[in-house]
């Protein structure tokens, strides 16, 4: 090749690139040591020329080093690209072909991910919402649009495999056992005869009785048969089984792998200031920003994230700066007040108990009267879940925690009650079906359940999950409607002093949490007697986002006090966690443990609903039989456990490397964030010596 000419400014790029390190091998911009006609022939030259050229010279296959990611000046940039644009390069076909097919690539890439954007729920709503009052108030909403989603497709995971095939299969096939059993504990008949008056079918669809109990909402509406056809066979109850528990499988794996990437963020900052300070600086600014809406939303939500580590920080200076008497104080309220919060909460579940056993008693009558006697526990549980969180928050403002242990401490102190509420309903229900736990005696003697009371139990408790899941709901429809609107109205347009004190609401985040978790439970505790129980919480929480951003952004102001949004989300999940641990532990010992209902059900003529796999499992052929026993035997579990044992270690020894390594770079950008303020000391101290030198100079002048 013969020389190039030796270009104005390329000895200012060599310097500059040589002092950076930036080698020939590593840039798009090469620098060439070549002939020249220009008499300094032992300076290197800057090649102007396109780099694919140079590749096909080389044989270098990489890609060329982007000029963005080059560390030059700007102006020296707009020059290369300037000149770079100026000349024609000579591209093969091949390499032609080769940057139609990659530009055409990223278009598509591009395409697809606007395309997916476009089906995000809410993603510009979340976004308004992050800017405006901080990532706190924002994870809530993303918290709510998981569950929504999961909702959704847990009821097409049902409705996949047990309702469509019920609608289908109703009126094909047969009984999948044959027997008999008691005559009186198979009586069972919601359907109503005759004319019914107008109002009771509202009545109905509040309690869920009537025409409601008679559908596919409950479980006392599903078959138990069995389909057998030259080209299929479907056992609707073994599907109902597997359905129900693989539905909690499925929950489970979901909050798992959200924890993981919630988790993922908490390590990364490693739940402290430095480098939750660090994140934000280098990487929290979104350059697909466009427009002045979303930079100024960027903006604020970058400033609520700095505001909280700020908070931070200066509560655990002050908590540092505690003399011993003050923190014996301090942590002997802190005790105090723990037990004043745990008394209310126990007053609250002697509530729900007597509450409870006072409306099992009194269900039998009609009107309004028994729809309010249907309802008194679902009421007795929302006040109880109303007042005593309230406070509870009163009473964690006295023990002084920073804002974000202040939200967690909230939250959990609400999640034992409102769980430990759902879990107090369970165990009188409990109780009433199984006459205490004494099964063989009384009126249990006969079908081993309360079947004078509760011909179907299922149902009932289902009933029960399903007037929980609707109270609640319309108790957040009343709230916004005659508090949240009521009160900004008197505050906006009354000056009294009392109005202006009282001022507008701020979201509490750990309440509003609080139901969603709350909600969610009483689906999963609901959802093996009520199959439908998730598409009901999907439109529900649909609804709930709707009705909640329009109370946050008229009735709302930003909260005074902001807290960390990435430890939130991670405990948000963790708190989840807990509800589908009440759920499944509902699921095992109704499966295993109570007689099914010999009225209703696709399990009615079984000693219990696991009944059904044994049964199923010896109508398998030879081989598949003893496929699943050698999968059970103990020659495939242990060799399994050893090597799950193993990779386990595995990555428990990579994770403690990571771990140190993280570790040793905290250390040394502490080390060098001293020696820099070491050096500016020195520096500040060199500048004065030479301004009192001067000083000295001029005045001897």
């Amino acid at each position: 090749m013969s020389s190039e000419p030796q270009r104005p400014g390329s000895r200012e790029v060599h310097d500059y690139t040589e002092e950076y390190g930036y080698h020939s091998d590593q840039q798009s911009l090469r620098l060439r040591r070549g002939p020249s006609r220009v008499s300094n022939q032992n300076q290197p030259q800057f090649d102007w020329s396109s780099p694919h050229e140079e590749e096909d010279e080389e044989g270098s296959s990489g890609p060329p080093r982007d000029l963005r990611a080059t560390p030059l000046p700007m102006a020296l940039k707009r020059a290369i690209r300037q000149v770079q644009q100026m000349q024609v390069p000579v591209v093969s076909s091949r390499d032609s072909w080769k940057r139609k097919k990659a530009k055409s690539l990223r278009k598509l890439k591009d395409c697809g991910m606007g395309f997916l954007s476009f089906f995000s729920l809410w993603s510009k709503t979340l976004q308004k919402i992050g800017g405006n009052f901080g990532g706190g108030v924002q994870s809530y909403f993303l918290f709510l649009r998981f569950l929504v989603v999961l909702n959704f497709v847990s009821f097409l995971l049902i409705a996949g495999f047990v309702l469509v095939p019920s609608i289908v299969f109703r009126s094909v096939g047969a009984a999948l056992v044959n027997s008999t059993g008691q005559g009186a504990c198979m009586v069972y008949d919601p359907n109503p005869e005759g004319l019914v008056v107008f109002y009771n079918y509202f009545l109905d669809l509040l309690s869920g009785t009537g025409f409601m109990e008679y559908s596919y909402l409950f479980y006392g509406y599903y078959n138990n048969t069995m389909v057998e056809d030259k080209n299929i066979s479907y056992n609707i109850p073994l599907a109902y089984l597997f359905t129900a528990v693989f539905y909690f499988v499925f929950c489970l794996i979901c909050i798992i792998a959200r924890m993981g990437t919630a988790a993922r963020v908490v390590v990364a900052t490693g739940s402290s200031t430095v480098g939750d300070y660090s994140m934000i600086v280098f990487t929290s600014w979104d350059y697909g920003c466009l427009g002045d809406r979303a930079t100024k939303l960027k903006q604020k939500n970058i400033h609520y994230q700095l505001q909280v580590d700020l908070e931070e920080e200066s509560i655990k200076k002050r908590a540092a700066a505690l003399t011993l008497s003050q923190k014996i104080v301090l942590y002997s309220l802190r005790v105090s007040m723990c037990f004043v919060s745990f008394g209310l909460i126990i007053a609250a579940f002697y509530g729900i108990f007597a509450a409870t056993e006072f409306s099992q008693v009194k269900s039998g009558q009609g009107g309004i009267l028994g729809l309010f006697f249907e309802y008194l526990p679902s009421i007795v549980i929302t006040a109880g879940n109303f007042v005593v969180p309230l406070l509870c928050d009163q009473i964690a403002l006295i023990e002084r925690y920073s804002p974000s242990t202040t939200v967690i401490v909230a939250l959990l102190r609400a999640v034992f009650l409102r769980l430990v509420s759902l879990g107090v309903l369970l165990f009188t229900l409990w109780r009433q079906i199984t006459c205490e736990g004494a099964e063989n005696t009384g009126e249990c003697k006969l079908c081993q359940y309360n079947h004078l009371l509760y011909p179907c139990w299922e149902t009932r408790v289902g009933q029960e999950m399903y007037k929980l899941t609707l109270f609640d709901f319309l108790i957040n429809i009343a709230v916004l409607v005659l508090v949240e609107f009521p009160r900004r109205m008197v505050v906006d347009n009354w000056s009294n002093k009392l109005a202006q004190w009282v001022g507008r609401q701020e979201f509490v985040v750990p309440g509003n949490v609080l139901g969603l978790v709350y909600g969610q439970t009483v689906v999963w505790t609901g959802a093996l007697f009520c199959p439908l129980l998730p598409l009901i919480n999907t439109l529900k929480f649909i609804l709930l986002f709707y009705f909640k951003k329009i109370t946050l952004f008229h009735n709302c102001r930003p909260a005074l006090k902001t807290f960390r949004s990435t430890t939130s989300t991670f405990f948000f999940l963790v708190v989840l966690l807990f509800g589908l641990g009440l759920g499944t532990v509902v699921m095992i010992y109704s499966l295993s443990e109570i007689r099914p209902s010999m009225g209703c059900g696709p399990f009615r003529f079984f000693p219990s609903m696991w009944s059904i796999v044994p049964t199923s499992f010896n109508n398998l052929s030879i081989i598949t039989q003893e496929f699943l026993f050698f999968i059970g035997s103990q020659s495939f579990s242990i060799p399994l456990f050893a090597l799950s044992c193993v990779v386990m270690c595995y990555f428990v020894a990579l994770a403690s490397v990571y771990g140190k390594s993280v570790a040793l770079l905290r250390a040394q950008i502490k080390l060098e964030g001293r020696d820099k303020q070491f050096l500016v000391k020195q520096i500040e101290m060199l500048s004065r010596r030479q301004q009192i030198l001067k000083q000295t100079a001029g005045a001897s002048s």
